[in-house]
This record gives C-alpha cells, sequence and structure tokens, in this order.
C-alpha cells in the first residue's frame, strides 16, 4: 500500500509503517514555545506534571515574538520569566526582535524535511513548507512533550491539491491559499494533512504563504514534496519522496491560469470572492506583515507597486517583517526606503498587530485589510472592526487608493 507523506513522516518518527487513523507515539525531532503560552507550558510542567527539567533540551526552541518587545509590565515580567527559563535548561531562545518563531525556525534550518515538528502555535504547520510534519498543539501537550519527548498522534488522513498553471500578473500563493479555504471551507481539512502537487517550481517564501494557512481548514499539517527549490538549502531524506499508490480522501484542482485576486470577507477565512465583488471598499488601516506574508519577498512586491506613491491620507499602513533577516534584506536594496518614502509605519519583527494585542490594535469602526491569515471578529483588536484578508499587492494598491484596489488598478 503506498504512503502519503503525513504516513511516510510519522512511520519513520514511530519506527514502524503506520496508516491513516492510527494512533500513535512518537518523538518529534523539535518542539517549539513562544512567549504567549510559555510561562503557562512552565508552570503545568513543573507544578501539574510534576518535571522539573525539560527531557531533551537539544530539540526545544523559544522563540520571543507574539509580543515583542514587550507591551506591559506583566509581559515583560512573563518574558524575563521565559529567558531565565532558557537558560536553566540549555534551550535555544530567540529573543525579542529576532521575529516570528515559524520564519525563525525555517531560516535556522532548524525545520528540516521528514521532521515531526510540535509547536505552540496554530500556524506551526507552516514547517510543511520544506516537508516536515508540522503542528500546533495547546500548553498541556506542549508541556507533556517538552517533560517527556514524547506525545501521541492519530495519523492523519490526507487532501491532495493538484494545481495546473501559472499565476497571471498580479496573482499570487496568498491567492492560491484563500482559493484553496473557498473551496474546502474552514473545516473542510479537520484533522487531515493536505498536500501541495503541481508546484515544483514555486518558491520557499510563497509555500511558507500556503502551508502557514493549512490550519485555516481546519488541517493537522499542511506539507509540500521535496523539490529542487527546497534541496538547495535542506537535506532531503532518501526515504522521503512522492508516493504514486498513495491514497487520498478527497482530490481538488485548482487552475492557476483562471485564478484572480482573493479577498476573504469579515468575519471568516473561507468567505472568500474575487476582488471584483468589493473594489471600492473603503479601508483605513491596511498591514503587511505575519508568518504568511511579511517576507522580503512580499515588502518587495508592495515597493514595487508604492515606488512613487504616497498611501492615501486617510489610511495607516502598518509593515511588520517576519524575521530580522528579513527586514535586512529590504533593507539593503532601498525596498524598504521605498515603503517608509510611501509613508509606511515600521514596526518590530514579529507578530505585530497580528492578534491586536500592541503595536496596532484597531479601534471600533476600523476597517482593516490584512495580509495576514485571520480575519475573526476582534482577532486584531475591537470586534466591532472588520478584517479584509489579501495579497501584499492588492494591499499596497489599496493603501495608495484608500479603497479595495486590483493591483492592475495601479
Amino acid at each position: 500500500m503506498g504512503q502519503t507523506f503525513a504516513e511516510q513522516i510519522l512511520s519513520h518518527s514511530a519506527g514502524y509503517n503506520v496508516k491513516a487513523g492510527e494512533l500513535i507515539v512518537v518523538e518529534p525531532d523539535l518542539i517549539m514555545a513562544h512567549d504567549s503560552l510559555t510561562p503557562s507550558i512552565i508552570r503545568i510542567m513543573r507544578e501539574e506534571l510534576g518535571i522539573e527539567h525539560v527531557h531533551n533540551p537539544e530539540r526545544a526552541v523559544i522563540v520571543i515574538d507574539h509580543v515583542a518587545p514587550a507591551s506591559t509590565l506583566s509581559i515583560a515580567n512573563s518574558q524575563n520569566l521565559i529567558r531565565q527559563f532558557a537558560s536553566e535548561e540549555g534551550i535555544r531562545l530567540f529573543d525579542a526582535g529576532r521575529g516570528i518563531c515559524h520564519q525563525v525556525l525555517i531560516e535556522e534550518r532548524l525545520a528540516q524535511p521528514g521532521y515531526v515538528i510540535i509547536g505552540s502555535d496554530s500556524h506551526s504547520t507552516s514547517y510543511g513548507a520544506v516537508a516536515a510534519f508540522g503542528t500546533g498543539m495547546g500548553s498541556t501537550d506542549v508541556a507533556l512533550c517538552l517533560a517527556t519527548g514524547r506525545i501521541w498522534l492519530r495519523v492523519p488522513e490526507s487532501i491532495k491539491i493538484n494545481v495546473i498553471g501559472r499565476f497571471q500578473p498580479g496573482v499570487t500563493a496568498k491567492d492560491l491559499a484563500l482559493k484553496i479555504g473557498r473551496e474546502l471551507t474552514i473545516s473542510g481539512a479537520n484533522y487531515c494533512s493536505v498536500e501541495y502537487h503541481g508546484l515544483q517550481w514555486l518558491d520557499l517564501p510563497s509555500r511558507q504563504t500556503i502551508s502557514s494557512m493549512a490550519v485555516e481548514i481546519g488541517a493537522k499539517a499542511g506539507i509540500f514534496p521535496p523539490s529542487p527549490t527546497i534541496k538547495e538549502f535542506f537535506h532531503i531524506p532518501d526515504w522521503l519522496k512522492n508516493d504514486p499508490e498513495a491514497e487520498f480522501v478527497r482530490e481538488l484542482t485548482i487552475d492557476l491560469n483562471a485564478l484572480s485576486p482573493q479577498i476573504a470577507l469579515p468575519h471568516a477565512v473561507d468567505k472568500v470572492v474575487d476582488i471584483d465583488k468589493v473594489a471600492g471598499t473603503k479601508v483605513d488601516v491596511v498591514f503587511l506583515g505575519t508568518c504568511t506574508n511579511g517576507r522580503y519577498e512580499d515588502m518587495k512586491a508592495a515597493a514595487n507597486i508604492l515606488k512613487g506613491y504616497r498611501i492615501s491620507s486617510t489610511v495607516r499602513m502598518l509593515l511588520t517583517p517576519a524575521s530580522s533577516r528579513e527586514l535586512q534584506k529590504a533593507s539593503l536594496d532601498g525596498t524598504l526606503s521605498t515603503l517608509i518614502d510611501a509613508g509606511v509605519t515600521l514596526i518590530t519583527p514579529g507578530c505585530g498587530p497580528c492578534m491586536g494585542r500592541h503595536n496596532g490594535t484597531l479601534a471600533d469602526g476600523d476597517v482593516c485589510l490584512s495580509t495576514g491569515n485571520r480575519n475573526f471578529r476582534g482577532r486584531m483588536g475591537s470586534p466591532n472592526s472588520s478584517i479584509y484578508l489579501a495579497s501584499p499587492e492588492v494591499a499596497a494598491a489599496s493603501a495608495i487608493t484608500g479603497v479595495i484596489t486590483a493591483p492592475k488598478e495601479i
């Protein structure tokens, strides 16, 4: 019997062949925690589980990214607790300003093809961009994993996305991710592993965009097959390969030649329409960033549209780079200067306004066009605000006009 990528990776981790539906115990190759949940993870591990030390510090990583730098006294104290814990346990720590956990782990080559990666963040599906089985879990599961070095999983069924054609001008990976959500819906891939086929030519940043949004359709993981692009930077194990006999519970084909810019309407990620359905909608805030669209390529795409323009006087445009390295790239070739000249406000690399805790919280009545991954009511601040999701190109075009605008209109 053939195996999907999820079955291959979990079989290798478990030490025997597994199939969808089985309950297994594995030893994750990497366990990631971020600043928002690490204090509770420490408490659960030490107080509730009664285990003082991490089982294997070399497989643990902590990233301070969600509220970076600290915005209040209580958060500052919590982050100092995290720093002390990491120092005592010998855990790698990436401090405030280094960037978003998912971007950092891929940049540092800590996430590797064939790895099982457990993260305290739902968008840990991002690691599927490098053919890893990445999945998010809550504080209790992550605490147990840190304490014992093991975790149980149900082997997920898999859904196959077949992509044909090429992106047309003004259409990007973000539009494909939104289109997948539009077709499968927010619960269409519940506890499934989604595989993306036909995209061997797609670059790593675009893969990260798509994998990060796998969880928005309920997926346990979102995995890209290894490609020449990945082989340039990562080691591909011999056992990890496309199996033509793998079985899928569903297959979906998307033709990029027919894809136009997509917009997710408030307040659901799968409430997606072609841009012409909402063109002209007024926006107050444009947000460029997050683990979905905060990389150099996203900033460059926005800068190419904004060059020579100023953003509308009625718009506040915020930029949060995904990491310090991506920010540095943008500073070296004039991309950052172009964005600042256009009136964009630069924020420390990290999660920034994405979850509404600091650095740009939305007020009552604000309408935001975000390149992020979620637009739930109250996600970025006031429950009386509205969030539309779109690509960096649409974000830049809309910042110029003050209304939702297709890139081709600029």
